[in-house]
């Protein structure tokens, strides 16, 4: 009986050691990046990839920037053992001229529970880039060449969003990443962060227009991108307007109608 019960004990031992060791492991293949030089304007993107050595799957609960600057994103579905997933830490350097060096904080349900992921740089405007590099590397730079510069949108009610597709054409002979864009309303924006052009490459580029007070509206709107050439600028105008039914019935009224 005592047998019995010290092999029932033991039992339970190996199976409490394999429960603790049934665990995911995000195994990374580094916790750095180095971007060097970064244009002004462009959004600095690496991807952290990491390997789930464990034997349990990963859940990323979490992923925090040390600051507003940095937008992580990362593999959102459970990582397998032996399948790889990936952090990714996007660097805004619009207006942020100068050395960086942030952090990205992983939480997720892996052996080690928080995982501290860093990346640095240093941002350079464009005519300070232009004296880093040789003629050959200026070659070689991307080149972004807009099908239009301007769009009208006629008529808009205050409260609609209407969207210009505009196509963009990369001329040059390395990747073109479209950055931040500005303009004096701060009203205009992607629909949908546009993704790195490769050289040749023509891909097409949605801006939404939200205006804010009717009235007769022309915005210049700056594109940023690692173009060292310089800034993309379109100019979008619009006759906004506080409701458009009421512009139609006026316009349809155009005769007089005298006083009974």
């Amino acid at each position: 009986m005592k047998k019995f019960a010290s092999l029932l004990f033991g039992l339970g031992l190996l199976l409490t050691h394999l429960g603790a060791q049934a665990q995911g492991i995000m195994t990374f293949e580094k916790d750095a990046h180095d971007f060097g030089n970064v244009p002004e304007g462009t959004m600095a993107t690496y991807e952290f990839k990491f390997k789930n050595t464990g034997n349990q799957p990963v859940v990323i609960a979490n992923v925090q920037a040390s600051c507003g600057c940095t937008t992580p994103d990362w593999t959102k579905t459970p990582v397998l053992p032996g399948k790889i997933g990936m952090v990714k830490a996007v660097y805004s350097s619009a207006g942020r001229p100068g050395v960086f060096n942030k952090t990205v904080t992983v939480t997720s349900n892996a052996a080690t529970p928080s995982t501290v992921l860093s990346i640095k740089g240093t941002v350079l405007g464009k005519d300070e880039m232009k004296t880093k590099l040789t003629p050959a590397q200026l070659a070689q730079s991307p080149h972004a060449k807009l099908n239009t510069t301007t769009h009208d949108f006629g008529k808009v009610e205050v409260g609609q969003q209407p969207v210009v597709r505009l196509t963009v054409q990369n001329t040059g002979k390395q990747d073109l990443v479209m950055g931040m864009l500005s303009s004096t309303c701060n009203c205009v924006g992607y629909k949908a962060a546009p993704q790195p052009i490769k050289p040749g490459q023509s891909v097409p580029v949605e801006l939404v227009y939200a205006p804010r007070q009717a009235g007769q509206s022309m915005e210049v709107v700056t594109m940023s991108s690692n173009d060292l050439n310089g800034d993309s600028k379109v100019t979008l105008r619009a006759n906004v307007v506080r409701d458009l039914n009421a512009a139609s019935m006026v316009k349809e009224s155009g005769t007089a109608v005298p006083f009974k």
